[in-house]
Parts: C-alpha cells; structure tokens; sequence
C-alpha cells in the first residue's frame, strides 16, 4: 500500500510539472455517490476530487439522488454513462440495484472505479477496474473487538441507512465480535436527526442495561449524542462511531465517544480521479484494490487530525 501511494504521488508530481498539457487534455469523470444532500460527511470526497481535478487539469462532475433514493441513483448512472464520460467512480451502495447501469456503463467502453459502499469482489462481478474503500464487515468486527475488551456485551447499532447493505454489515461485524444478536440490536433511525434523538431515547428506556452504542456516521452520531446528554449518559456508555466531523472530534476529547473509524473519505475521491486519468493518458493502473480503511481515531491521536476533519479527514 505504502509503495503503491508513494508511486501515485510522483506521478501526480510529475503531472503537475507540465500543467498546461495535462489541462490540455481535460478529461471528463463523473462521481456518483448514494448519498441524500443532507448528508455532510460527502464534503471530504467533493473537497477530495476538486484538488484531484485541479492537479490533473481534468473536471471531476459530483452527482447524487437528492433524497438518497436508490433508484434514482441507477437512472442517475445510466444518464452519466449516456453522457459518454471519460470514466465513471461510483459506489455500489446496492449490488442488485446498480449492477444493470454499471455493467451497461463497463460495457460501452467506460473505465469505472467503485469506491465506498460495496466489497471488492462485487467491484470486480461489475466489471471495475478496482475498488477503493474499506471492508465495512472487518471494519465493525475491529470495533467490536476493542468493545469486548472493554466489557461490552452488548449494544446499540444506529443505523442511518439501513437500505445500504454495507451500512448493515458494519454492524453485524460489531455484533459477531461481542456476541450480541444483530436482529435486536439495531434500529432503524432514518435520517431525521429528532427522529434518530427520540429512537434512541426510546431504546435505551426499553433497554437499560445497553453497554454500547455504535453510530454509521455524523448523521447518526450527533442526534445520539444529543440523547446521551438529554437522558444523562454522556460518558457512562461505551461509545463508538464510524467517521469523523468537528463535533465528533469534540465528543473524542471530551471521553463521550472512545473511538471515530477512519475510512479516509479523501482517498476515496482523490486516487479514483489520479488513477483513472493517468489509466485513460498512459494505460497504468495499479494491480490490486485499494483499502482506505479502517483508521482508529482516540483521544491518544485526536490532536493529530481534528484540524482536518471535515475538509480531509
């Protein structure tokens, strides 16, 4: 891994040396990420291929349902394919969903990147050149792991986007960890933060004796952590999330959370844009996918990130 970014860099040296070529060429990619508008932690992977495109002098177009509707996500491919791209990057936030649009994109001669949601082996059943994101399933498993270190037996799995099946491992891997049955464990909380604040409130009352709570993300963690203020348990249950925002940085200094996973959103959008545009000029390409993740964020480490958080972290 450390030789492969090492030789991504030079190249993106390199490239940078002789600007004006590169600008020459413009070459068009299309992102398209499963993720509703309001979801902010998708600010990192715009910021990420903004300055991919700038250094490689090509234009990166960031497309999404709204809503985070998949299906709208599928005509949204379909359309971007139809616009004849240079290369598409796209999660595969449902592999049934998206399989038809990607595989039709794969097969009128479109170069395509997964990233994100999905698994490797599904990336490469559509046809990809690779995959680059972190192994949601090993990811939780790792979180659950740390938990049972820590005594936890069981939890409470928050889950914004239960629709994502790789949302929906994270937490069966945190619950094959510790032990715990996945069925009554996880909730449903939708992306309404009140909603996620009321859900919450509303399990751990039914549920006192919960020794964990694991989040998907901001969505999800910061109305938790509303709750754990409103019901007094800020700091008195186990508590872990996956990414990372300025609040949920604060809660990791502050003891409430013990942990952030770092799936390195900005690589997630810069390597795609670097790789494909060096793929479509030259034919390189890396041999093998790419794992982003995942990164354990602590109050041991908090100081060396936090400043990035939310633009590169």
């Amino acid at each position: 891994m450390k030789k492969l970014l090492t030789a991504i860099a030079a190249a993106t040296m390199l490239l940078g040396a002789s600007a004006t070529i590169a600008s020459a060429e413009g070459e068009r990619f299309v992102l398209i990420s499963h993720a509703p508008d309001s979801d902010s932690w998708w600010n990192v992977i715009k910021n990420a291929i903004k300055i991919a495109g700038d250094q490689m002098g090509v234009t990166v177009e960031y497309r999404n349902p709204p809503t985070g509707d998949l299906a709208d996500m599928a005509r949204i491919v379909q359309q971007a394919a139809a616009s004849k791209p240079d290369g598409i990057i796209v999660t595969i936030a449902d592999f049934d969903v998206l399989k038809g649009p990607i595989t039709d994109a794969v097969d009128q001669g479109i170069p395509v990147i997964t990233i994100n949601s999905g698994t490797a082996k599904q990336s490469a059943e559509l046809g990809a050149l690779m995959h680059v994101g972190q192994p949601e399933y090993t990811a939780g498993n790792e979180a659950g792991k740390r938990a049972a270190k820590a005594g936890v037996k069981s939890f409470l799995c928050v889950n914004h986007y239960i629709t994502n099946p790789a949302s929906v491992q994270r937490c069966k891997g945190f619950a094959d960890a510790i032990g715990a049955d996945l069925k009554s464990s996880m909730i449903d909380s939708g992306q309404d933060p009140a909603e996620i604040k009321n859900k919450v409130l509303a399990y751990l009352s039914a549920h006192p004796k919960t020794d964990a709570i694991l989040t998907l993300g901001p969505t999800s963690a910061l109305p938790t952590l509303a709750a754990l203020d409103q019901a007094s348990l800020s700091g008195e249950i186990y508590f872990g999330t996956f990414d990372l925002s300025p609040e949920i940085a604060a809660a990791i200094k502050d003891g409430t959370i013990v942990f952030a996973i770092d799936q390195q959103p900005y690589l997630q959008g810069y390597l795609p844009v670097v790789i494909l545009t060096n793929y479509v000029r030259y034919g390189v390409l890396p041999s093998g996918n790419i794992n982003s993740g995942p990164g354990f964020i602590t109050k041991d480490n908090i100081s060396l990130v936090e400043k990035y958080a939310g633009v590169y972290r």
